[in-house]
């Protein structure tokens, strides 16, 4: 039987900032704002006989290229029932509630997620995260996702 050991990294380097806003219906979003996102993990593995168990150093990297990848960004969400997302040119148009937002290209990124929240982040995250490169000894990964004290989400993959 193997024994098991819970990682946790919570490094104030692993936070980036983005714009958003929250759609709520056909006719009503928030106003464009932004936040300063934080990102936490926690990894549970198998100790290896060198007792260690995942590389810390591995997932640190790891977290910190997904931060970096989406800090000063605006993001929007590729799936919304209540928006659609065209490219024209070198900007992205978004369409709602019979209005067109414009957004530059190079500085926006349009998400495989129904809506920009906390919840939707921490599952594109975390899949993105695990996706990076399969660990045989990883047996759950927690990554929760905080837009501010008192308000994150939580997403969980565990192995088969």
């Amino acid at each position: 039987m193997s024994r098991l050991v819970t990682l946790h990294i919570d490094k104030q380097a692993h936070k980036f900032s983005a714009a958003h806003y929250t759609i709520f219906s056909a006719t009503e979003r928030e106003r464009l704002h932004g936040h300063n996102y934080f990102l936490t993990t926690r990894i549970v593995a198998a100790m290896g006989e060198n007792g260690f168990s995942a590389d810390y150093n591995v997932y640190k990297r790891r977290i910190k290229a997904l931060c970096d990848r989406y800090d000063e960004y605006m993001l929007l969400p590729e799936f919304s029932p209540y928006q659609t997302i065209e490219r024209v040119g070198d900007e992205i148009h978004a369409h709602f509630a019979g209005r067109v937002l414009k957004f530059l290209a190079d500085e926006t990124w349009v998400l495989p997620v129904t809506n920009v929240t906390v919840e939707e982040l921490s599952q594109l995250l975390l899949s993105e995260l695990i996706a990076a490169e399969a660990d045989p000894d990883l047996v759950e990964v927690e990554l929760t996702v905080s837009s501010g004290s008192g308000q994150a989400a939580s997403a969980i993959w565990r192995a088969d």
